[in-house]
């Protein structure tokens, strides 16, 4: 069962070497990332699934050790998702899961073995939410670590311009996920979340899946949109 679940936002911006001289701009969102991972790992999970947008449909696993690269972002940079396993895995994370390996590379995770799972940004809800109830059944303690953006649409110079439903669409996604409100997540309308460019809607709504039943409280540790893209971070125990 779900035991823990920590939302970060996935921009390669993140990773300090990708975002050069504007770094020091997301140092407050990177400070949240570390406090939710924190959570994370105080709960010992058997097993942390790392769930982020990849693509527009469908849903794709990644085993333990899967490689990561910002090479497409004119970076020299290769991250894995946890210790290797076994064979090397042809499959490259999407960029959302090599975020959160970098995340988890920072931060030493040393506990539970990972899992990845990337999930279409236009994939159904309930396809979405079923995704999230097989991780919740799965035995032991589960974590999931939660990757997605919020609208990108808050200003002008935002990467789809300015749309006046993007700050209340992402002030009611900042109020679900520090309240684990469930209810509100799993009734988001997919429609506008991919008119708003938020690609968080589909990992959020697997979080709800996984979360069912499992009585977790939330706390907001960040929001922002310092690019006129909505960035939150949330931590669930």
């Amino acid at each position: 069962m779900l035991v823990a679940a920590a939302v970060c936002p996935c921009p390669p911006l993140l990773v300090p070497v990708v975002a050069a001289g504007a770094a020091s701009e997301l140092d407050a969102a990177r400070f949240a990332c570390t406090d939710a991972l924190g959570v994370l790992a105080a709960a010992r999970p058997d097993r942390l699934v790392v769930v982020g947008p990849a693509g527009r449909s469908g849903r794709g696993r990644h085993p333990q050790g899967t490689r990561g690269s910002f090479r497409g972002f004119g970076v020299d940079l290769d991250v894995r998702l946890g210790p290797k396993q076994g064979a090397e895995s042809e499959r490259e994370l999407p960029p959302s899961l090599a975020v959160a390996a970098w995340l988890l590379e920072r931060t030493g995770w040393a506990g539970a073995p990972i899992e990845g799972l990337g999930v279409g940004e236009t994939l159904a809800p309930e396809r979405c939410i079923e995704a999230g109830r097989e991780i919740g059944a799965q035995a032991g303690r589960v974590a999931l670590l939660v990757m997605g953006d919020a609208s990108a649409c808050r200003t002008v110079k935002a990467p789809g311009y300015l749309d006046e439903r993007a700050a209340p669409f992402d002030a009611e996604v900042a109020r679900a996920l520090g309240s684990a409100d469930l209810a509100a997540l799993k009734f988001l309308d997919a429609e506008l979340a991919q008119g708003l460019k938020a690609s968080g809607r589909a990992p959020w709504q697997v979080l709800t899946g996984a979360a069912e039943g499992a009585s977790l409280t939330g706390a907001l540790l960040y929001e922002d949109a310092p690019y006129g893209v909505g960035y939150m971070v949330a931590a669930w125990s």
